[in-house]
């Protein structure tokens, strides 16, 4: 059975420590491949700043497609909104019964993990692969050693998209933090200016 890890993100735009991670989680862990998993932009949230969904699965597509491992997914745009984690995860395992789920989460995200909606059905029927991240709160103890959690030595990166947008906008180069083909598509869309 193929093992599936889902890195989800807003991804906008994807950037080189997005790539760093998830490269780094399919290298160094036991899963056969990574689906970047794109979120949609909620409907009930104002977000100008937050570009197209198609716009977004494009930059990580072009981000991903020399990478065999890593593939970019847009299951989520075709779920009803606002939509849950474990709905995608069931989703998922029904769409594809051979293939077997599991989530890729920074640190950040496990210390909240605790307030995600059927948090413990997500733990029950799948695997999480933690990242080092630098942030503050504390990781509740029963995740502390949980069969469930596997944490993976990935570097830590501290690059931002929001870093990202804010600075293309007053006109400096960050073109270093993003993948080529990106750097080329958003600049050709004229993108966050």
């Amino acid at each position: 059975m193929k093992k599936i890890g889902l890195y989800f993100g807003t991804f906008n735009p994807i950037h080189i420590g997005h790539l760093t991670i998830a490269n780094h989680m399919a290298e160094h862990s036991d899963l056969d491949e990574l689906w970047m998993v794109v979120t949609p932009h909620n409907p009930h949230k104002k977000k100008s700043s937050l570009l197209d969904n198609h716009h977004r699965y494009e930059m990580v597509y072009l981000a991903t497609e020399s990478y065999p491992k890593l593939k970019p997914s847009d299951i989520e745009f075709k779920l009803s909104q606002p939509n849950y984690t474990v709905y995608t995860l069931a989703h998922l395992q029904e769409k594809y019964p051979t293939k077997e789920f599991h989530l890729i989460m920074g640190e950040d995200n496990l210390k909240s993990f605790h307030k995600w909606k059927n948090y413990e059905t997500i733990l029950e029927r799948h695997n999480i692969y933690v990242y080092p991240r630098i942030s503050d709160g504390i990781i509740e103890t029963q995740f502390n050693n949980h069969p469930k959690i596997h944490r993976v030595n990935a570097p830590i990166m501290e690059i931002s998209s929001t870093f990202i947008r804010k600075n293309i906008a007053i006109n400096k180069n960050v073109r270093p933090m993003l993948p080529f083909e990106v750097w080329k598509y958003i600049d050709e869309m004229n993108f966050y200016k």
